[in-house]
């Protein structure tokens, strides 16, 4: 994403800011957002824990939902820190070692987020399109390939990028528009081009969630075709319903990852609260709705956790 540089910063720091302008009210401001955090670690884990000892559950649908809440575990967990620590402590400072490696992760887990939600359309297209073949091609150990090679296709995309990052020198004004690190956040701090390096980083988002978004659209495509082709009214609704919660999860993930993307890069003179907002919606929104929707919208799942709920009853 980034031109290396002779004159690297080893010694610059950042300082992160979570609501500008809002600085007195940053207590009340945590309650809320506490509140968000505690519901999306609970969910996420309450969904992995379900899927992983519910032996009903044990289906290719159900684990691509658990690596989806397992990538949103950790994108909350990467973000939770440094956000409670400047509304709580005002913990603003963050060296730039540091900083690299929360951006590191923050976009790793933005990225499998990306490729999940793109095996979840292959999973949904395969099986309203090509139903009787359904168990022969989804088997246990293609969708551990697939999630390798989403791993290690991520991984191997954001190692040049942190690696350019530390070799880039800094001004000494680093006040960021976040309470967590951000490409292109980081990068108008720059010493070098900050139009050129935004540029990359603008190509590096495209290759990675660009093309998971159009291979998306290109799956729901072919699979509204069939839903369409169907005859009987009630076996139309019924293949549609199969789809609702990945829809849903696409559309609160993708929205405000392009929004926050194209406000850092193009309106730069919007208010400093606006990419504020945008970036705590694409951040927290997934993370907290996706375990929502899919208790609510997945029957088997709904019933494995209310018979949680009731095992736990039953105890005391």
């Amino acid at each position: 994403m980034v031109v290396l540089n002779n004159t690297t910063s080893l010694s610059a720091t950042f300082l992160l800011t979570a609501f500008p302008g809002l600085e007195g009210d940053h207590i009340w401001l945590s309650i809320p957002l506490s509140c968000l955090y505690a519901i999306a670690v609970l969910g996420n884990s309450m969904i992995l824990f379900v899927i992983i000892t519910e032996r009903s559950l044990h289906k290719p649908r159900y684990y691509f939902v658990s690596m989806l809440s397992a990538v949103d575990l950790g994108l909350t967990i990467t973000t939770l820190p440094t956000m409670l620590g400047v509304l709580w402590f005002n913990l603003q400072e963050i060296s730039l070692n540091t900083c690299i490696i929360q951006m590191f992760f923050l976009h790793l887990f933005s990225f499998l987020e990306s490729s999940v939600l793109l095996a979840m359309a292959f999973d949904r297209f395969v099986a309203i399109c090509d139903p009787l073949r359904y168990a022969a091609i989804l088997t246990n150990s293609t969708i551990l390939l697939i999630g390798l090679v989403i791993f290690v296709k991520k991984m191997a995309s954001l190692i040049p990028i942190a690696l350019a990052l530390k070799g880039l020198s800094f001004h000494k004004k680093h006040e960021l528009s976040h309470p967590y690190c951000y490409h292109s956040d980081m990068i108008k701090h720059s010493c070098s081009n900050p139009w050129f390096n935004s540029l990359i980083g603008l190509f590096y988002l495209l290759s990675n969630c660009g093309i998971d978004l159009l291979f998306i659209l290109l799956s729901y495509i072919l699979i509204l075709r069939t839903i369409f082709s169907i005859t009987s009214p009630k076996e139309r609704r019924k293949a549609f319903s199969t789809c609702v919660s990945h829809i849903a999860a696409v559309t609160i993930f993708f929205v405000p990852m392009i929004s926050v993307s194209l406000t850092h890069r193009l309106f730069v003179n919007v208010p400093r609260i606006v990419p504020v907002v945008l970036a705590n919606i694409y951040l927290l929104l997934p993370p907290v709705l996706n375990p929502i929707i899919y208790s609510l919208k997945t029957k088997l799942i709904r019933q494995a956790l209310l018979r949680l709920f009731q095992s736990r009853e039953d105890l005391r």
